[in-house]
C-alpha cells in the first residue's frame, strides 16, 4: 500500500528532490497549484513531457497467430498501483495493461529522471494480464518515499507514459481526455463514483477507504483533506484503475482508531472537496 508516513497535517519534500526541477510542467505543476492553493478548481493545461531520455515508439500489439484479433482488439483497462505496505524498504510500484506493455525501459528511464532508484523490476503474468512491478527508492535517502507529492509525480509520469507509448490506452484513461489520443467514450460521473468507507483495523488504528473519479493532483488533494483536520496519515494504497481512483489509507486520530463523530466529519469533508470542481470545471 502506498505509504504517506508524515506528521499530522503537515506534507514534506524528499531531500534533495526538487520538483521544479524535475522539468515538469503543466500537468504536475498544475496538480501543485491546486494543492497548495487548497482543493481549488481547475485551468486548462497541456500534455508535459516528462521524459528526458527517448525511446522508440512501442507498437500495438500483433494480431494473434490463428487470426482471430477480438481479444487483441479488445483495449484492456490500464492499472497503475503504488503500494507500500507489501515492502518494508522501498515502494513497489505495479502497472498493468493487458498483455501489451514490454519492458517499460521508458517507465524506468522517467523514475530515475525523477531522483528515484529502481532496486529492482520482474513480471508475472495472471489471468489479467502482464504486471510490470518496480520497488523504488530514494536516490537520496535509499529509502522508500513518503512525500505526497513525489508519489503523485510518480503517478501522473506513469500515466503521462502510457498515453505516450501506448495511445490506444486514453480511451480507458480519465487523463485521456485532453492529453490522449481518443477520449473515453464515457465520462464518469462523480457524484455515482464516489463511495467513501471507514472500518476499524486494529486497536491503533482505521482503514479508510476512498473510490472515486480520477484526475491529476488527486493524492495530494486526498491527504490534505484529511491531515487538515489533524487525522495521521500512516501508510495506504493508491490504485489507478481506468476512469477511477481507488485509495486505501491506514489513518488514526492520537494514536487511535477514529470516533464515530470524527469519521462523520471526514467523510463529509471528503464528499464535498471530492465532488469538486463540477462537470465543466473539471481537472482535464
Amino acid at each position: 500500500m502506498t505509504v504517506l508516513a508524515m506528521a499530522s497535517g503537515s506534507l514534506r519534500s524528499s531531500p534533495g528532490v526538487k520538483l521544479a526541477a524535475l522539468g515538469l510542467p503543466s500537468l504536475w505543476c498544475y496538480s501543485l497549484r491546486r494543492f497548495r492553493s487548497g482543493v481549488a478548481t481547475s485551468s486548462k493545461t497541456r500534455l508535459p513531457s516528462y521524459v528526458a531520455v527517448r525511446t522508440p515508439r512501442a507498437a500495438y500489439p500483433t494480431a494473434v497467430e490463428d487470426g482471430c484479433s477480438s481479444e487483441t482488439n479488445r483495449i484492456p483497462t490500464p492499472k497503475v498501483i503504488i503500494d507500500q505496505d507489501s515492502d518494508p524498504d522501498a515502494t513497489i510500484v505495479e502497472i498493468t495493461f493487458g498483455d501489451r506493455l514490454g519492458t517499460l525501459l521508458d517507465t524506468m528511464n522517467s523514475l530515475k529522471n525523477l531522483g528515484l532508484h529502481v532496486v529492482k523490476a520482474n513480471v508475472y503474468l495472471d489471468s489479467s494480464g502482464k504486471h510490470n512491478r518496480f520497488a523504488i527508492t530514494n536516490w537520496y535517502t535509499g529509502r522508500k518515499i513518503d512525500d505526497p507529492e513525489l508519489l503523485e509525480t510518480i503517478r501522473l509520469t506513469i500515466i503521462s507514459n502510457m498515453l505516450q507509448y501506448h495511445p490506444e490506452s486514453s480511451s480507458q484513461l480519465a487523463m485521456g481526455a485532453t492529453f490522449g489520443v481518443e477520449p473515453p467514450e464515457q465520462k464518469v460521473d462523480v457524484d455515482i463514483a464516489t463511495r467513501i468507507n471507514i472500518y476499524d483495523d486494529g486497536p491503533n488504528r482505521s482503514l479508510l477507504v476512498v473510490e472515486t473519479a480520477d484526475r491529476p493532483g488527486l493524492l495530494v488533494d486526498l491527504v490534505k483533506i484529511i491531515t487538515d483536520i489533524n487525522i495521521t496519515v500512516q501508510s495506504g494504497e493508491f490504485d489507478t484503475e481506468g476512469l477511477l481512483a481507488k485509495a486505501k489509507f491506514h489513518v488514526s486520530y492520537r494514536n487511535k482508531p477514529i470516533g464515530l463523530s470524527l469519521q462523520q466529519v471526514l467523510s463529509n469533508s471528503l464528499r464535498y472537496f471530492l465532488r469538486r470542481p463540477t462537470t465543466e470545471e473539471a481537472s482535464f
